[in-house]
């Protein structure tokens, strides 16, 4: 199964794609652990990313989509994926399909996560308060939310008019969101 996991930032994407990774015995791709990962490897790409990094600024679709290229050929993606974090915007979500298309793995659905801003503010401050993550700081949640909703929102759209959307409700107990999550994929497991 080949899947993108879409939501806003803290609406659980991360949480449901370790869950999903070892019932569909998958690989669980975070575009943000790739690229420390490279980074930290010192790969040519991580090499670059690097550079981009230090000097303050954001990696480019470019080296992100050779990332994820390089991460898509090694054995344990052969029989899908689930991507988590990107695509981010609509020129990286057409970057995504022609990069599959030509290695042969299109999606077979991309799952929105969908979860009002009020309870991902409320789930960002309780783990703000018990973790102290600077990325879960209220003001900065704010920020996050609204830059999803001009950038990454759309791409919601863009994958519904490929008929690849399934919208899953994203409020409630993990078992629940996950078993809403396979309600949704059932039907394409029993088609491949």
């Amino acid at each position: 199964m080949r899947l993108v996991l879409l939501g806003a930032p803290g609406s659980g994407k991360g949480t449901q794609a370790a869950r999903l990774k070892a019932e569909l015995g998958v690989p669980h791709i975070s575009t943000g652990d790739m690229l420390r990962a490279a980074v930290a490897a010192g790969t040519a790409l991580g090499r670059k990313a690097k550079a981009v990094m230090d000097a303050g600024q954001l990696v480019s679709d470019d080296i992100l989509l050779g990332m994820l290229e390089e991460r898509l050929a090694q054995p344990d993606a052969r029989h899908g994926f689930i991507l988590d974090g990107y695509p981010r915007n609509l020129a990286q979500a057409d970057a995504l399909d022609r990069l599959l298309a030509r290695i042969g793995q299109p999606l077979d659905a991309v799952v929105k996560l969908e979860v009002p801003n009020e309870v991902i503010l409320r789930r960002c401050e309780q783990r703000f308060a018990a973790e102290g993550r600077a990325d879960d700081n209220p003001d900065t949640v704010r920020k996050r939310l609204a830059v999803y909703a001009e950038q990454t929102a759309p791409v919601a759209d863009y994958y519904a008019q490929r008929g690849k959307l399934k919208v899953v409700d994203g409020v409630g107990a993990l078992d629940e969101v996950t078993a809403r999550i396979r309600a949704a994929l059932k039907d394409l497991s029993s088609a491949g």
